[in-house]
């Protein structure tokens, strides 16, 4: 079997493809494999450098500019990935808060409930961000408040 990397520097979001004259055990194996693992992965480019991130040591992911970020710390890292895509592959740590944002809840310092009904949350790197009122809800059941 040949393999052929291609990298180009417009590239977002890396693509795979499989020229074949017919499919085989091999083959199957192979795409069964990368779809599995290539879920558990994040990515996040920064630079001319790609780096593997631990899902832990993220902050928050956001949108912005037409593209997903990731905070890791105080490095901004951009992502290969819809929002709504690393939402699906991130476990309970994780929460939306906006249709724009996801936090991590390992991170939260503070949240400042107002009587308005918003609530402002401090992370562990000094960000400070807001939940959109739509997503309060939601919020408050997974922390029981």
């Amino acid at each position: 079997m040949k393999v052929e990397i291609k990298i180009e520097k417009d590239c977002v979001e890396p693509k795979i493809i499989v020229v074949t004259d017919k499919m085989t055990e091999e083959l199957s194996n192979a795409v069964k494999y990368i779809t599995q693992n290539s879920a558990q992965v994040i990515i996040g480019y920064k630079d001319d450098t790609a780096e593997i991130l631990d899902r832990s040591d993220i902050v928050r992911i956001y949108s912005a500019n037409k593209h997903v970020y990731a905070v890791k710390g105080n490095t901004e890292y951009r992502l290969g990935l819809a929002l709504y895509k690393l939402e699906e592959m991130l476990d309970g740590n994780f929460v939306r808060i906006s249709n724009s944002e996801i936090v991590n809840l390992k991170h939260v310092k503070k949240l400042g409930l107002s009587l308005a009904g918003t609530i402002c949350i401090s992370l562990s790197n000094k960000d400070v961000t807001y939940a959109s009122r739509r997503y309060i809800s939601k919020i408050k059941q997974i922390l029981g408040i």
